[in-house]
């Protein structure tokens, strides 16, 4: 079995957390694709003899690295969806934006609209400022809601794009570029569903992203 690219950061009888890498799938898109993290975790876990199947409780886009958790068996994803629909999973993400943010930190409140609703749903970000930089800023970014890309989208309203951000911004406006989306979730926090146990978890800056910085 050739090296596997993404790292299980935890697992117990009833979650695994996975840190994803960049530039892979959570789940196939209509073109049903394969080789996406769900598909090569299954396998992993079939090698393993374990039956029941992994489910992703949120996802990352495909440009996007860092932490998923995936539940075993539906009624363990029903329980932590639960906890990701009543807003008491903690997350957090390492974003480097275009241009020098001036607010140390703030809250972004702006709606987005969602298709498959055919409706605007509220959306809220907070962030606040690690480091400024020539020409970029470095951030620590919490969705509040997690609409889908909420924060690549809450960033280019802003007026700071996500570096290496394409569909909200015009990478031709901007003289600093990345071969992606340079935004990577980095911290989940939450109580465990079935044990209650407090689980804290964390991911490092993947190695293009700490490339970029040096």
């Amino acid at each position: 079995m050739s090296e596997k690219r993404y790292k299980i950061v935890y697992e117990d009888e009833w979650l695994i957390a996975v840190d994803k890498p960049s530039g892979m799938l959570v789940i196939p898109t209509p073109k049903k694709e394969t080789n996406t993290l769900t598909d090569l975790l299954n396998k992993e876990l079939d090698g393993r003899g374990i039956e029941v199947n992994a489910y992703p409780c949120h996802r990352l886009d495909r440009e996007t690295s860092g932490l998923v958790i995936y539940a075993k068996g539906k009624k363990a994803q029903k329980l932590m969806m639960d906890e990701f629909r009543l807003r008491s999973v903690k997350k957090s993400y390492i974003a480097f934006v275009q241009g020098s943010v001036k607010k140390s930190l703030d809250t972004i409140k702006s709606s987005i609209y969602n298709r498959n609703k055919s409706r605007n749903e509220p959306a809220v970000t907070n962030f606040k400022v690690l480091e400024r930089r020539k020409d970029f800023s470095i951030l620590e970014v919490e969705p509040v809601t997690g609409r889908t890309n909420q924060i690549r989208i809450h960033l280019a309203r802003m007026g700071h794009p996500l570096i290496g951000e394409s569909v909200y911004a015009f990478r031709k406006d901007y003289k600093i570029r990345f071969k992606r989306v340079a935004l990577h979730a980095r911290h989940v926090e939450f109580s465990h569903p079935i044990t209650k146990k407090n689980i804290v978890l964390d991911s490092e800056l993947p190695e293009d992203m700490k490339s970029f910085l040096k």
